[in-house]
C-alpha cells in the first residue's frame, strides 16, 4: 500500500515538475533592467549590423573601469547570441583621448584588433606605459610583432585620421558621458555608472538585448 501511495504522489508531481520546467525560461527572458536606473533612452540612431542586434562597446583605453570590464565581456563575446554583433568605438570624450583612439584605429586597419587589443590596456594598466607618445607606440609595436614601416604608415595614415575624427562624432550622437559605456540597438544605453558593480554591466546589457528584440519583433 506504500508503495502504491509513493507511486501516485510521484505521478501525481510530475505534471506540477513539467509545469515549472515551463515556467523558469520564461522567468529567465524576464527585463528586470530599470530605465534611468540601470540605463537610459538616447535619440534614436541608425545601426550598422543589418538584422543583428548591434552593441557598441564605447571605451577608452586610459580608463580602469574599461580595463576591469574586459576579462567579463571578452567572456560575454565568447558566448554571445548568434543575433547579436559587437562593434567598439573609442570615445573622445577630451581631446587627451584621441590618441588611444588612435592606437585602436591604427590596430583596426592593420587587423591587429583580435590580437592586440587587450595588450593595449595592459600595457597602460600594467606596464604604465605613455601610450599617448607615437615613439613609445611606434616601439611597443614592434615589440608585438609588428613592422615598424607598416605601423607608422597606418598609425599616420588618412584613413586613421578620419576614424578618429569620426569617433568625435560618435560620442556626441550616442550621448555618451563617461567610460564604459555599452549602447544596444542605437537606443540603449548603460555604463559602469549606473551598474552596482562594473562586471553588473554584462547583465543590463543582455537585458537590453532582450528588449531590442522585443521592439525589432513588434514592427
Amino acid at each position: 500500500m506504500t508503495r502504491n501511495w509513493l507511486a501516485s504522489l510521484v505521478h501525481g508531481f510530475l505534471p506540477l515538475l513539467a509545469v515549472a520546467g515551463l515556467v523558469v525560461p520564461a522567468q529567465a527572458q524576464e527585463v528586470r533592467a530599470r530605465q534611468n536606473i540601470d540605463y537610459r533612452l538616447i535619440s534614436p540612431q541608425p545601426v550598422e549590423t543589418g538584422e543583428r542586434i548591434e552593441v557598441i562597446d564605447f571605451f577608452w583605453y586610459g580608463c580602469p573601469y574599461c580595463n576591469e570590464l574586459q576579462p567579463a565581456l571578452e567572456d560575454w563575446v565568447r558566448r554571445k547570441p548568434a543575433d547579436v554583433a559587437l562593434r567598439r568605438v573609442p570615445a573622445i570624450l577630451r581631446d587627451t583621448w584621441a590618441p588611444h583612439a588612435r592606437i585602436y584605429y591604427t590596430l583596426e586597419l592593420l587587423g591587429e584588433i583580435g590580437r592586440l587589443h587587450q595588450k593595449v590596456y595592459h600595457g597602460y594598466h600594467v606596464e604604465e606605459l605613455s601610450m599617448s607618445q607615437p615613439d613609445v607606440m611606434e616601439q611597443w609595436a614592434v615589440r608585438n610583432g609588428i613592422e615598424r614601416r607598416r605601423w607608422l604608415d597606418a598609425y599616420y595614415s588618412p584613413e586613421v585620421d578620419a576614424r578618429v575624427a569620426r569617433a568625435y562624432e560618435l560620442a556626441k550622437r550616442y550621448e555618451v558621458q563617461g567610460t564604459p559605456s555599452v549602447v544596444v540597438d542605437g537606443r540603449y544605453l548603460t555604463s559602469s555608472s549606473m551598474t552596482p558593480s562594473v562586471s553588473g554591466v554584462i547583465p543590463v546589457v543582455e537585458d537590453l538585448i532582450r528588449l531590442a528584440r522585443q521592439r525589432r519583433g513588434e514592427k
